[in-house]
């Protein structure tokens, strides 16, 4: 039998013949257990090279992006974020990934979560959360693109020209996302290699020129709300990729491998250029604006470090681009597999089996927002994703209390009290980051937010009218008992 998916359930006392309730809720209702399909045809699994590189790109891509921290609060305060950070907010998220998505790992990942601790409702709306939030982010990568190459070819900065730019690129990731998961995953590779490595020969030649006290600088007029949003989005992302975790080789060993060679890689590479650029240039501390660590680079090496860093920026971006498509589409595969989507995201391509309405649904919408100011959208999709994060400690914590014998090939080795006191921090970090959010953030997130709880109920209705077809229960695929962990 295939094992792409294997899933913990307890018995039911019915029979394994059982037809399936009809219903949307009842779907999925049964012991709030997610019963999803085994792939038909053949499909690459994705091994942990390329596994590790799209989950560095899922989180961070570089440190592209870090400048504002140092703008923000100076040296000493950018430098402490980005060590003391990732332990209290990134170390948290990746081992609460590593649990679940060993545990049940299946395509959808934290959407299968909140299906099995709170039932399909919470499962579709963390679903609607993490989707809008991935896809509006996910609309800054072909503009980034087109920004660096204006800088070149300065007719791409407004008019026509810039609008097939943005199509054109849009349109060619989305065809490589198309090629599978492993061609994506191997591209990976290759665009964190080229993109890495200016960083670290810019730190070698840093090193003479590092004056260590320069790194003990405090800011002046610390803008709080920038240094934190800046941390934030810089490290946060970790459990995107469980929504391939159907696709991943093993995903039970892979997983926890995969989860702490990308923390590893992600934290070393901000570190890195943050020491390397502040030790050894004395320069005002409002010049650390974003794109800043190409200028450091010419500074420190000269020009042609300058335009290898700016290449990889917009490397960086597709790799990013990339990750963050995969993640959507695989998303929308998984919620189909749940039957709280139409069948339709289920399709898979035919040569190369992935999830191509997925893709092309995803694509569309990051390609109409690619052409909108979207300051307050962006935002707004800070603010659900802070949302999803939430109800995902919940759904971790629910599960290890109410299925404390659910097969855990791999466990966080601490009981519940302290599962709770480690979720505690990140949790009011959250909190915090939604406080300070203006009034356009809230209205559009609660629109965004009552928008998927009205296409949930549209789903239902059209469910138990007929009106769209969805899975069956002959088409799901591998159940194990949660008792003995034995796959049926």
């Amino acid at each position: 039998m295939n094992r792409e998916i294997q899933v913990d359930v307890v018995h039911s006392q019915t029979g394994a013949d059982q037809a399936p309730p009809s219903s949307m809720d009842s779907s999925s209702q049964l012991l709030h257990q997610p019963i999803l399909p085994i792939s038909s045809g053949p499909s690459k699994k994705l091994s942990l090279l390329p596994l590790i590189f799209l989950i560095y790109f899922e989180v961070s891509g570089g440190p592209f992006g870090a400048e504002p921290a140092v703008h923000a609060a100076g040296p000493l305060l950018a430098l402490l974020g980005f060590l003391i950070f990732p332990f209290i907010w990134s170390v948290p998220e990746a081992l609460i990934t590593a649990e679940l998505a060993t545990a049940i790992p299946g395509n959808g990942g934290y959407v299968l979560w909140a299906d099995r601790a709170f039932g399909p409702f919470f499962g579709f709306l963390m679903g609607s959360w993490k989707f809008l939030s991935g896809v509006i982010n996910n609309a800054a990568y072909p503009v980034l693109c087109a920004d660096y190459l204006s800088r070149v070819i300065h007719s791409l900065s407004a008019g026509t020209p810039r609008v097939i730019v943005v199509v054109l690129f849009s349109v060619i990731l989305s065809f490589l996302n198309y090629t599978g998961l492993t061609i994506v995953g191997y591209t990976a590779v290759a665009l964190g290699f080229v993109s890495l490595t200016p960083f670290y020969l810019m730190a070698g030649f840093a090193i003479p020129k590092v004056r260590p006290h320069r790194w003990l600088k405090m800011g002046k007029d610390i803008d709080w709300r920038l240094y934190f949003n800046t941390l934030f989005w810089n490290l946060n992302f970790w459990d995107n990729a469980s929504t391939l975790a159907g696709e991943v080789e093993n995903p039970q060993r892979s997983f926890p491998k995969a989860l702490l060679a990308s923390g590893l890689m992600t934290c070393i590479g901000y570190l890195v250029p943050l020491l390397a650029g502040t030790g050894a240039l004395d320069v005002p501390q409002e010049d650390w604006s974003d794109g800043y660590f190409a200028d450091i680079a010419g500074m420190i090496a000269g020009r042609w470090l300058k335009f290898w860093i700016e290449t990889g920026a917009v490397l960086s971006a597709i790799g990013l681009y990339e990750a963050q498509l995969s993640s959507s589409s695989f998303q929308l595969l998984g919620m189909a597999d749940l039957c709280i989507l139409p069948r339709i995201f289920a399709s898979r391509a035919k040569w190369f089996h992935t999830p191509w309405v997925g893709i092309l649904f995803s694509s569309l919408i990051t390609l109409a927002i690619s052409f909108m100011s979207f300051t307050d959208i962006i935002s707004s999709a800070n603010f659900l994703y802070s949302l999803g994060m939430l109800l995902e400690f919940a759904s971790f914590l629910w599960l290890r209390r109410k299925h404390p014998s659910l097969k855990r090939p791999y466990r966080v080795p601490v009981g519940l009290p302290a599962l709770v006191c480690m979720c505690l921090i990140p949790s009011a970090f959250l909190i915090f980051v939604m406080s300070i959010a203006t009034w356009k953030v809230y209205v559009i997130s609660l629109g965004l937010t009552l928008l998927g709880i009205g296409v949930y109920y549209l789903m239902q209705h059209c469910r138990s009218k007929g009106c769209l077809e969805f899975k069956r229960g002959e088409d799901k695929g591998v159940e194990v008992e949660e008792a003995s962990g034995t796959q049926i």
